[in-house]
């Protein structure tokens, strides 16, 4: 189990030394009463303790947002949108550990924000292809799990952006859930090397190339992939994503500052 430090548990650390001066100042409260002008201790720490402990409470145990960095997920999530993550989807996650307390689980099609394997102080957002003891096979951008393959035809209601160039979208339909991913048709997936599956997982994962592999999910792993399916860092390169590093449910954009039009977009 990896503890990760980021900025949930930075809070953490500051709501508990603020925690600290607000016992101290309520101790000696008679002593700053009679000096007549508060300590800067007390006016910019003890005094936002309760202010720090309603936000830290509200992101630990329903809500959270997150910035996303990349173009990974397009065209469902763009560079720069907020999003909203839904932490009573899967459960609360106690800063410093991983230990939830569990509500729910993820299932298919969810858009998951969680600790990136390499690095558990960052976050990633991606979409979960498989749960455990599924068969996901990959064949030149087609996705089917337990030999029950996707639905997927062209996509032109979206418009697209500088950044789609050179790649189609595609609707994608799997067990009543929709999204709209892109492909480079040409080559779909070629430019993602499987490394993971080849190096790592040889026996969860039959590879044939970039665009053609097969992999059983193992017990508490989930496998992620991005909507943007030929520029996306995900389980073909990292691994399975250990079920304990899930943060919880991106559910909406609340804004992005260069799209006002991604206000409260639904995911």
């Amino acid at each position: 189990m990896h503890i990760g430090i980021g900025l949930l548990e930075y809070m953490s650390m500051i709501t508990f030394v603020t925690g600290l001066l607000w016992v101290a100042a309520r101790m000696r409260k008679h002593a700053i009463a009679a000096g007549g002008k508060k300590p800067i201790w007390v006016s910019y720490g003890a005094e936002f303790f309760g202010v720090l402990v309603l936000i830290l409470f509200c992101r630990v145990a329903i809500a959270d947002w997150q910035e996303v960095p990349s173009g990974s997920m397009e065209p469902t999530l763009r560079v720069g949108d907020r999003i909203l993550v839904n932490k009573l989807a899967y459960g609360p996650r106690l800063p410093f550990t991983n230990t939830a307390i569990k509500m729910g689980e993820p299932v298919r099609g969810d858009v998951v924000v969680f600790r990136y394997p390499g690095d558990v102080s960052i976050f990633y957002v991606k979409r979960l292809i498989g749960v455990p003891n599924d068969v996901v096979a990959y064949d030149h951008g087609a996705v089917s799990i337990n030999h029950q393959a996707f639905h997927v035809a062209a996509d032109n209601t979206i418009t697209p952006h500088p950044e789609d160039r050179g790649q189609t979208f595609f609707h994608e339909t799997a067990a009543q859930r929709e999204r709209t991913i892109k492909l480079n048709t040409a080559m779909p997936g070629a430019r993602i090397d499987p490394v993971a599956w080849e190096q790592v997982y040889q026996n969860n994962c039959i590879v044939v190339s970039a665009q053609q592999w097969q992999c059983t999910v193992p017990q508490g792993k989930y496998l992620m992939m991005g909507d943007n399916r030929d520029n996306s860092v995900d389980s073909r390169v990292w691994g399975f994503l250990d079920a304990s590093e899930v943060y919880g449910k991106a559910t909406k954009v609340i804004v992005n500052f260069s799209d006002f039009s991604r206000f409260w977009t639904t995911l």
